[in-house]
């Protein structure tokens, strides 16, 4: 994929040449560990250690700065302390050098001057086109044998493989890599980029989605530094080959100061979490779960649909894989007759030919290989859960090879679960060589399948172009015009969403009882009675909202309540006289402006009780024409919009459209930083859904 900001990055993963500017004689030191990476690595270009103070490192010529280097230097590694760095900066751009890897800390991260610092190195680095990792960081790693090179302080070299990784965490990348070799995990290239002064985890994503040899991108990110170059690059590469990340940060106290229910539900992690499933990373908890699904997506296909199949030597696993697997969201296939007809065959009556396939304790290589046979190529099956607990009787190596002779060549994954250790690690060697991922527990297998079966839905779904909306777009900017910032009026904010097409349950707005009293018999009874004042936000909070008014005397009563109680605790109080709107679900739509994400969409069961049950699905924007029916099919109480107890089911196209109308009055105005409509009241299919409240913040 060509990508402007994957330019030059060869300089740095693919050098000719290093130096390593800061190199040392002392044991221990960063200095010398860069250099003993690069020669044990076996870099296959001349090594350069920069040393004003030594003759020899490693048994290497040192050179007492870049300049005296005799040949070209197309990568230089900077672990020199803070004050230095920009003098080698400006050196290494004079010498020609192309890349850097500034491992030195002391920059953006102890503020102050370290901020003047870092910029001072982005303009060198910009003045003379060299492509920075870091500043703060702990090296960049690249295994081709071509190249070799270990540019890194890095204690563990990793096996060669066909995974990319970045970290934004130089300690924890020192983790991840000894993890990752740990797990037999092979490394094509690593970074860590530290503070990104320059080369960003899009920047690495867009290079590796382009190089063949790269086949799955794992990523640790405290942060997504640019989301909307990275989303666009995400995108792309998530087409042509997976992306894994940890994301860090998942606590967001922030959100518990916004206004709006949106605000308050979608929180940093939130925006972050939503952002990414949209472009197509699958997000994990912890680097187990990561490296775990990597290996199953270099070895296995992903899953055409949802519907699993277990089979297992044991009941209580294949129940905890059963209770995994839908808990998670997938469904236990229903086998064909054929199939079961097949297993009665092959297995002994105590075994269960339904699913899960329970063949019992005495199952050998054998009764396994019988088994698989049919259930793997049941085309009601998406995937296939092995499970064995190794017995002392039964050779754990044999039953393995029988698993992987009757699957070879599947077109859906086999996962596998080993448990026990009677020849279990012999067992699960063959496994692993035959590329069948190998869990130790059913709960972990579950995790890789669900994460596995989310690749297929999004590689599956194509967007849907909005359809065109007729809006009243003067109508609105008129409202705005005489609006300053901060929360509009009840009055305006429905003028605005009126003006695009979301309806509203039909009003008066009065000062006092004996109006409302009017407006009541005008519109009809039931009617609701709300309280209006600056800075009244949650009505329900001050017991500002009557409802079921059926009389004028009880609009009377209930008006003077509200005037004289709120009077006492805000300036202006007015009255709101409202019909009863006809719908019979509540739902809430909102956005709220993520100063990181942009604009962050959010549909879901609304009102009084919205933040208690949270159940509210979050878009970043901008959403495509089948967002919001797949944001109202992920609630967990979806159920409820439908028909049930003699109801009829909520007319939902009503709400999505709605949902559309929303964002196009927030691409209009990008000065709305959190609009809510909250409750929607949605009606029966043919009937007229309505909103009943609404609330609308501009920031300039």
């Amino acid at each position: 994929m060509a990508h402007a900001r994957t330019q030059g990055l060869d300089g740095l993963f693919r050098p000719r040449s290093v130096a390593v500017i800061g190199a040392s004689r002392r044991a221990g030191s960063i200095g010398r560990q860069v250099v003993a990476n690069l020669i044990a690595g076996g870099f296959q270009g001349p090594v350069y250690p920069v040393n004003p103070k030594a003759e020899v490192v490693l048994s290497v010529p040192a050179y007492p700065n870049v300049k005296a280097i005799p040949g070209p230097v197309d990568l230089a590694v900077l672990v020199v302390p803070p004050d230095a760095v920009l003098v080698a900066a400006e050196q290494c751009g004079k010498k020609g050098v192309k890349g850097l890897v500034v491992i030195t800390a002391g920059f953006r991260e102890i503020g102050g001057e370290g901020i003047v610092r870092e910029e001072k190195l982005r303009a060198i680095a910009d003045r003379y086109r060299m492509r920075v990792i870091g500043p703060n960081c702990m090296g960049i790693i690249n295994t081709e044998p071509e190249f070799a090179c270990n540019a890194s302080f890095s204690a563990t070299p990793p096996p060669p493989g066909s995974v990319a990784m970045v970290s934004q965490s130089g300690a924890l990348g020192e983790a991840i890599l000894a993890d990752a070799a740990q797990a037999g995990l092979g490394v094509a290239m690593f970074a860590s980029v530290g503070n990104r002064v320059d080369v960003t985890a899009a920047d690495l994503v867009a290079y590796w989605g382009a190089d063949d040899k790269v086949k799955v991108i794992l990523l640790y990110l405290e942060t997504v530094g640019e989301p909307q170059e990275f989303v666009q690059v995400a995108r792309e590469v998530a087409r042509k080959k997976p992306i894994i990340a940890v994301k860090s940060g998942r606590s967001d106290a922030g959100a518990l100061a916004a206004s709006s229910h949106t605000g308050s539900i979608a929180g940093a992690d939130v925006a972050a979490d939503t952002l990414l499933q949209q472009c197509g990373v699958l997000r994990v908890d912890n680097f187990r779960d990561m490296f775990a699904l990597a290996q199953a997506l270099l070895t296995q296909p992903p899953p055409k649909g949802p519907r699993m199949a277990v089979v297992t030597n044991a009941g209580g696993p294949g129940i905890l894989a059963t209770d995994a697997l839908v808990g998670l969201g997938m469904e236990m296939a229903t086998l064909a007759p054929a199939t079961q007809k097949q297993l009665r065959k092959v297995l002994p009556p105590e075994a269960s030919i339904h699913n899960p396939v329970d063949l019992i304790a005495s199952a050998d290589a054998a009764r396994y290989r019988a088994a698989l046979r049919p259930v793997a190529r049941d085309p009601a099956v998406d995937g296939l859960v092995v499970l064995f607990v190794s017995p002392i009787m039964i050779d754990a190596a044999a039953v393995a090879q029988a698993i992987v002779n009757e699957t070879r060549g599947l077109s859906k994954p086999v996962l596998a679960c080993v448990m026990g250790r009677q020849r279990g690690d012999e067992a699960q060697q063959i496994l692993l060589r035959a590329g069948i991922p190998v869990f130790r527990y059913p709960e972990d297998m579950a995790v890789t399948l669900r994460l596995m079966c989310r690749r297929h839905v999004w590689l599956e779904r194509r967007p849907v172009k909005v359809p065109k909306l007729r809006v009243d777009k003067k109508a609105a900017a008129r409202v705005f015009a005489k609006a300053g910032n901060g929360w509009l009026p009840a009055a305006s904010t429905e003028q605005v969403l009126q003006a695009y097409g979301i309806p509203f349950a039909p009003s008066r707005r009065v000062g006092n009882a004996g109006e409302a009293v009017s407006a009541a018999h005008e519109l009809g009874f039931p009617v609701v009675l709300k309280a209006e004042a600056a800075g009244l936000l949650h009505k329900s909070e001050y017991r500002a909202v009557r409802t079921g008014l059926r009389s004028g005397d009880e609009v009377y009563a209930a008006a003077q309540d509200l005037l004289e109680r709120l009077g006492e605790q805000f300036d202006g109080v007015s009255l709101q006289v409202q019909a009863h709107a006809e719908g019979h679900r509540e739902i809430l739509l909102g956005m709220t402006r993520d100063p990181r994400y942009g604009p962050l969409f959010a549909a879901g069961l609304g009102g009084t009780q919205v933040e208690l049950m949270r159940d509210v699905a979050v878009r970043v924007g901008p959403i495509d024409g089948k967002d919001p029916t797949e944001m109202f099919a992920s609630l967990k109480g979806r159920a409820l919009l439908g028909a049930f107890r003699g109801a009829p089911a909520a007319d939902l196209p009503a709400a999505c459209d709605a949902l559309l109308r929303l964002q196009q009055l927030v691409l209009d105005f990008p000065a709305i930083a959190e609009v809510e409509v909250n409750p929607f009241i949605l009606a029966r299919a043919g009937k007229r859904s309505a909103a009943v409240d609404g609330r609308l913040r501009v920031e300039a």
